[in-house]
């Protein structure tokens, strides 16, 4: 009872694993089966929730801020260049709708997204983990903020940069970059590697990722040869030099995160047990709590 009276009934700020224990005991349940639901009929949305996730977190936090549409005073996030590929939106809509029926006004879109990565994750065959929730959905969502976004050309050194600001370690961006075990990369950004000679590609591989090119910059290349499942796969190919973006290759050039690939490669349990830690990590960055933030009615617009 002592746990009951401190931790759910006065609902202090904070993130927890059965934050909605008493107030939407079958949220959860209602976001895997949405995701489910939606997997099943198309494999490949898991990688692109997985990467709203990462979109989300890496701008303002994991906040929802991602999912906001533009207005005609304020150009939001997910018209940037960066964010326009993303898909999935109407899977976490979906979800979003169910719960409202359920317990109207008590998840976040924010809390959403976390649990639908996080299910897509075990859909496509990789760990089962529990995440922390109570995000509350962020106000703001600024096309200018996505500057901070990595690019598929960053080198190693930028990437360790890039997630050391949002605090994450070297080893923990590169199990973070073992995402892309799941999805494909477009044409456009991984073309500059194929004018001239890249010493980091495999030349018989360049000759793939030219193939794909040549049906234009939109066309899909995967990362790996299962690009569906969740596995270790993705590090095995950048052994073989055949990581697809400069971002994934430059992994195994650098001497600070070469250790990381070559383990990774070697084990996948010990990818699977690092990924489910640093994803749980990821998804706490910069939240907002309590009055920081709302709990939105619909995920695409501020109350």
């Amino acid at each position: 009872m002592e746990v009951i009276a401190s931790g759910f009934r006065f609902g202090v700020d904070g993130l927890r694993m059965d934050y909605y224990i008493m107030t939407c005991p079958f949220g959860e349940q209602i976001v895997k089966n949405a995701v489910d639901r939606a997997l099943d009929d198309d494999p490949t949305l898991a990688a692109a929730l997985v990467r709203m996730h990462f979109h989300d977190c890496f701008i303002e936090g994991c906040d929802g801020s991602v999912l906001i549409d533009s207005t005609q005073d304020n150009k939001a996030e997910k018209d940037s260049p960066g964010n326009l590929s993303l898909r999935g939106y109407e899977v976490i809509d979906d979800a979003k709708n169910q719960l409202e029926e359920q317990c109207p006004g008590v998840v976040s879109c924010a809390d959403i997204i976390a649990m639908a990565a996080r299910d897509a994750i075990f859909w496509a065959g990789g760990p089962i983990y529990d995440i922390p929730k109570g995000r509350k959905d962020g106000r703001r969502s600024k096309i200018e903020d996505t500057i901070n976004l990595p690019f598929p050309t960053f080198n190693a050194s930028e990437l360790i940069r890039a997630f050391g600001q949002r605090g994450f370690t070297a080893q923990e961006m590169v199990v973070l970059s073992g995402a892309h075990t799941i999805g494909v990369a477009r044409c456009s950004s991984f073309k500059s590697r194929l004018t001239g000679v890249d010493p980091t590609l495999d030349s018989d591989f360049a000759k793939t990722l030219s193939k794909t090119c040549s049906a234009g910059d939109n066309a899909e290349q995967p990362f790996d040869a299962t690009r569906n499942d969740f596995d270790n796969l993705y590090f095995n190919a950048l052994i073989r030099k055949a990581g697809v973006l400069f971002s994934d290759q430059t992994l195994l050039t650098n001497a600070k995160t070469r250790a990381a690939v070559n383990g990774y490669a070697m084990n996948q349990a010990m990818f699977f047990l690092d990924f489910q830690q640093a994803m749980v990590k990821m998804g706490m960055v910069d939240v907002k709590e309590g009055g920081k933030g709302e709990v939105r009615h619909n995920c695409r617009k501020i109350n």
